[in-house]
């Protein structure tokens, strides 16, 4: 009888250690999960300040616009904004892909070219911000001297209407024709009035124009395309716009959105930053007076 109590006595006693243990055991699993998953979802969760707030579609000529919005990049990306930089060789399809709505915005050109296309093309592209300025420049080609030019020298000009007009008008500055009064930022060949050395002046789409310097007496280029040419308006350039001209007001570069689009947030902050101390900094220190940063 006795054998038979302490039989059960033990029994019982595993039983209840069984069921303690047990009950310890799902208590910690109960409660193990909890901080595990808090630590999951810190992992997961953005940082301060670096919640998403979307893609900045933008259009942009290689050098120098491309590569100041490269800069801009970063700094928007701690903002929230991801900047999606496309890069295009003309002026034309930079336009026309912000007027179809696929991209927000473009940095290609300046106001007097913005004007004309939307004259020219129907199209609803507004100014929401001037960057920079880029000098209009003569360069040597088979020749080097202006004072000196040969009589029916070929000139490469850019042949769109703005920019026909600006290198015209520098030409002119210079002493090497006269173009009628009241021509501007109009001026074509046609409004050449006087000619003294018979020079011949080759219309060429503005991406063109660098690659027949060698071919020519010189070329006047716009800054962008004399950069990607490796020409340096201060030590190339025989002659160029100065930069307290009235062209760096007239020509200053843009960024261009499809009107009613002015107040979109992203494109807001997009010209917030290229107009910060960061990207002044940056074109000063890196275009050697080929590109001005403009306030």
């Amino acid at each position: 009888m006795k054998k038979t109590t302490k039989i059960l006595s033990l029994v019982l006693t595993s039983i209840l250690l069984a069921g303690a243990v047990s009950g310890c055991g799902s208590t910690e699993n109960a409660e193990s999960p909890a901080p595990a998953q808090n630590n999951k979802t810190a992992a997961e969760a953005p940082a301060e300040n670096t919640e998403s707030k979307g893609t900045i579609k933008i259009a942009a000529s290689p050098t120098p616009h491309a590569e100041i919005l490269e800069q801009a990049k970063p700094i928007l990306a701690k903002q929230g904004y991801d900047l999606d930089i496309v890069e295009f060789e003309d002026y034309v399809q930079p336009n026309l892909v912000v007027e179809s709505g696929e991209f927000d915005a473009n940095y290609v050109e300046h106001v007097p070219y913005l004007e004309s296309f939307n004259e020219e093309q129907g199209t609803h592209l507004v100014n929401v911000g001037g960057i920079h300025y880029e000098p209009f420049g003569i360069y040597p080609g088979k020749e080097s001297d202006l004072s000196a030019i040969s009589d029916g020298a070929v000139i490469a000009v850019p042949n769109d209407t703005t920019n026909e007009a600006r290198a015209l008008l520098l030409l002119q500055d210079n002493g090497l024709i006269k173009l009628a009064d009241g021509a501007g930022l109009t001026a074509t060949v046609n409004d050449i009035v006087e000619n003294p050395h018979n020079l011949e002046i080759q219309e060429l789409e503005a991406a063109q124009v660098s690659r027949v310097k060698d071919e020519v007496a010189f070329v006047v280029l716009n800054g962008n395309y004399a950069l990607e040419a490796g020409l340096s308006v201060g030590k190339d350039a025989v002659a160029y716009e100065k930069s307290d001209s009235e062209a760096a007001k007239t020509y200053v570069n843009v960024i261009v959105v499809k009107e009613g689009n002015e107040n979109n947030e992203g494109v807001k902050a997009l010209v917030d930053v290229l107009k910060s101390d960061d990207i002044f900094n940056y074109i000063n220190d890196t275009y050697d007076g080929a590109v001005i940063p403009f306030k």
